[in-house]
C-alpha cells in the first residue's frame, strides 16, 4: 500500500533526526497531498548555529519511494553555503544530470543522496 510506504520513509527521516543529538528541528512540515504523495519541509539548527534546510517532494511508485523534487541546503552560523544538493535541471553539462551539490565557489556533478545520508553528512561538521 503507498501509505504503508510513505509512512516508513518519513519515519525512517524522523529517527535520523532524532539520533543528531545536538541539534533542534525548527520547522517539520509533512504535506500529506494524496495516499502516495507527500511534499517535506524540515529546518535543523545545530548547537554551532549552521542549519540545514530541506525540501522534497516524494511520490510512492511501484512500492518505492521516489522524489520528484529535492533540495538539501546547509549552511554555517554566518549563512555562508558549506553545500547544496538539488536536482533542478539548470547544470546540463555535469555527470549525473540533473542531480548536483553546491560548494563555496563551485557545482560539482553527484549522485542524488538520500536524505539521510544529508543528515550524516551535516551532523559530521
Amino acid at each position: 500500500m503507498p501509505l504503508d510506504s510513505l509512512s516508513r520513509y518519513l519515519s525512517e527521516i524522523e529517527t535520523a533526526i532524532r539520533n543528531l543529538g545536538r541539534a533542534y528541528v525548527e520547522t517539520y512540515e509533512e504535506e500529506i497531498l494524496t495516499l502516495n504523495r507527500a511534499n517535506l519541509r524540515i529546518r535543523i539548527r545545530f548547537q554551532n548555529g549552521y542549519m540545514l534546510e530541506v525540501s522534497e517532494a516524494i511520490i510512492v511508485e511501484s512500492g518505492h519511494t521516489e522524489r520528484l523534487g529535492y533540495r538539501y541546503h546547509f549552511q554555517n552560523d554566518q549563512n555562508e553555503l558549506i553545500f547544496r544538493y538539488d536536482n533542478t535541471p539548470h547544470f546540463p553539462g555535469l555527470e549525473n544530470f540533473p542531480h548536483h551539490k553546491h560548494l563555496p565557489g563551485e557545482v560539482v556533478g553527484s549522485e542524488a543522496p538520500t536524505l539521510v545520508s544529508v543528515i550524516e553528512e551535516a551532523k559530521s561538521r
